[in-house]
Order: structure tokens, then C-alpha cells, then sequence
């Protein structure tokens, strides 16, 4: 399945505080965004840290009618991400965060700067980003046109094992 050029993808990420609370927060934010319509969001999912380590994560991926330029959008998410209580410390990679929103796709667009790599470049190898986003785009698949579905099953035989916590309802404002 191709994602319409104004079609974004998101993911949400925590595993520092309430975890489930601050991703249905971010939802929240996300439906206000200037511009932008919320269109779907995948259930709560949780999951080991990959190639880090801390606290179990809290996941879900949400897709975005967006009006946006895709610099502009990140610049949103950064920013709802700081208003969390984000920190980017230079020198660890893949630390703890409170909030972690990643633009994963926007249409088909490909865009490679300093600050943004779109398609994102690691999202084939992350379970926590492809089964909430089986879930709500079950038959899409991945640039390199392997089945998402596939994908997560690829994944877990891997040993990336996630489990679905329930639905996550926006909270409200």
C-alpha cells in the first residue's frame, strides 16, 4: 500500500516517569498540531529497550494528515518532546528518554539532512515500530516493499518481543 504525500507517520516512545500517560499526552498534542488531522493510532505496546538499556519502553505509532513541510513537523515534535522533559545527551546514545517522537514516514518522501532521514533509516529493524503500525495499517509495507506484517514476524524470531498493553485513548486536554 503507497501513504499519500500528505500522510505522516509517528512514533512514540517512553520509558523514564509514566510512560503510558506521557505517550497518551503526546497523542493529545499531536491532534493539535497547526495543520495537521490525526487520523489513526495503534494501540499501547511495550517493550524491551533495543541496543540500550533502562527501563521497559512504552509504544505506539500514530499517523497524521499533515499540511506541514517535514522540517516543520519536526520541529513540533521536538518541541512537544522538550515540553516533556526530553534531554538529548550528547554522549549516550539511545538513553532513557520521557518522550520520544520519531517522524518515520512522510508520504514517500525522502529527505536525508543533518537533522532528519526520512524514510526513517532504523524503523525495519524495530518491532516496537512496526507492530503498532501493523495494527493500524495491517497490508502497508516497508520501502524496500517487504510486508509490514512480515516484517514483525522477522523481528520477534529475532528475539524483539513486545506485548500489546491495550488501546490508548487520548487524554484528555
Amino acid at each position: 500500500m503507497r501513504i499519500s504525500p500528505d500522510i505522516a507517520l509517528i512514533g512514540l516512545g517512553a520509558n523514564l516517569g509514566d510512560g503510558a500517560a506521557t505517550i497518551r499526552a503526546a497523542l493529545a498534542e499531536l491532534e493539535a498540531l497547526p495543520a495537521c488531522q490525526l487520523l489513526l493510532a495503534s494501540g499501547l505496546y511495550r517493550s524491551a529497550p533495543v541496543d540500550a538499556q533502562g527501563p521497559d519502553y512504552w509504544n505506539a505509532v500514530a499517523a497524521l494528515r499533515c499540511g506541514l513541510a517535514p522540517g516543520q513537523l519536526l520541529e513540533h515534535l521536538q518541541r512537544i518532546e522538550l515540553e516533556h522533559g526530553r534531554l538529548r545527551p550528547t554522549s549516550v546514545r539511545n538513553a532513557p528518554r520521557t518522550l520520544d517522537l520519531d517522524l518515520l514516514l512522510f508520504g514517500s518522501r525522502r529527505v536525508q539532512t543533518a537533522q532528519l532521514t526520512l524514510p526513517h533509516p532504523r524503523m525495519h529493524l524495530r518491532a516496537f515500530v512496526l507492530a503498532p503500525l501493523a495494527e493500524i495499517w495491517p497490508d502497508w509495507t516497508l520501502p524496500d516493499g517487504e510486508p509490514v506484517h512480515e516484517a514483525v514476524k522477522r523481528l520477534q524470531a529475532a528475539g524483539q518481543i513486545l506485548q500489546r498493553a491495550g488501546p490508548l485513548a487520548v487524554a484528555p486536554r
